[in-house]
């Protein structure tokens, strides 16, 4: 039987305060936020206002079919990230990983197999998600407020954003 989970507006502030006292806790501050469109949007704004550094977006979904997007802006991104920015990326969940591995994969494609990569990535690319699915593919996740394991337990995560 499938249980949900209703996340609150509550839960959103409280999962934006967690992220910056972890960042806190790691000093490492974004230069810039990217949420990913659709669920990363809300968590995004909240942050970006609640840090004052800038927020892009991304459109980058697998749900529903999804779309992958902005080549102009993920191509800057990427050239940012080579450049030493601090880019955090968000998005609602990190479900099966997909969205990320796309992200991670699209970036390198578009600057070149470089060395620095292995750089980048946990260092200043960050990636942060409200929840946590850790039966996920994607283990490279570096900030979330909550965790669930849909491998063990059948869950429907309903966002605020979604009522």
């Amino acid at each position: 039987m499938t249980t949900k989970h209703f996340y609150t507006w509550q839960d959103i502030d409280k999962a934006v305060n967690k992220f910056v006292t972890d960042m806190y806790i790691d000093l490492w501050k974004p230069d810039y936020i990217v949420g990913l469109t659709r669920g990363g949007l809300p968590l995004a704004v909240a942050l970006s206002n609640k840090i004052d550094v800038p927020m892009q977006t991304l459109n980058a979904s697998f749900r529903d079919g999804g779309t992958l997007g902005g080549p102009e802006s993920n191509l800057q991104m990427a050239k940012d990230a080579l450049r030493k920015k601090n880019i955090l990326i968000l998005d609602d969940i990190n479900d099966t990983g997909a969205t990320f591995q796309w992200i991670k994969d699209d970036w390198m494609k578009q600057t070149g197999k470089s060395k620095d990569w292995n750089n980048v990535w946990g260092n200043n690319v960050r990636f942060a998600v409200l929840t946590e699915n850790l039966s996920s593919e994607f283990l490279e996740v570096d900030y979330w407020a909550h965790e669930v394991n849909k491998a063990e337990e059948d869950v429907w995560l309903v966002y605020p954003w979604e009522m």
